[in-house]
């Protein structure tokens, strides 16, 4: 049985912008792997707990987020603001105990970076080894 996982990335306006100008079809053509949503941010530093917690509730396999590097945030400190929320999540995962690997931060440049394509097929690959989240019931 093939398994795709249902993977949400929550991603910077600015480290995405580029990459994203051709539209999915063409991020496609260039390999990000099936399964994976794209959720655009104006910065990642305004996204939640609840939110990244919510999207498992919703069935996700995984959650991750693309934001700026530590040291070039467009919103200064956004994305560490991010990583320590996602860090958050995985202690949340951890504690429940479900792989914290199911959450993750990347940091890529602005424009059209290799980088942001490897995060999507990094994550993709750990989700296809863990398989399905355990908090999907028999229902999702």
């Amino acid at each position: 049985m093939s398994f795709t996982p249902d993977i949400q990335a929550f991603v910077c306006h600015y480290t995405s912008q580029q990459t994203l100008a051709e539209g999915v079809e063409q991020l496609k053509a260039d390999g990000m792997p099936e399964g994976i949503t794209l959720n655009r941010l104006v910065c990642t530093g305004k996204l939640q707990v609840s939110t990244l917690l919510k999207a498992f509730e919703n069935g996700a396999d995984a959650v991750y987020v693309v934001g700026c590097p530590a040291d070039k945030c467009h919103n200064r400190q956004g994305s560490m603001r991010a990583a320590k929320r996602v860090l958050a999540v995985k202690k949340a995962l951890e504690e429940l105990g479900v792989e914290p690997e199911r959450a993750e931060m990347f940091h890529t440049e602005r424009g059209f970076h290799p980088e942001f394509l490897e995060a999507a097929k990094q994550i993709h690959a750990k989700i296809s080894t863990l398989g399905s989240c355990p908090f999907k019931g028999e229902d999702k």
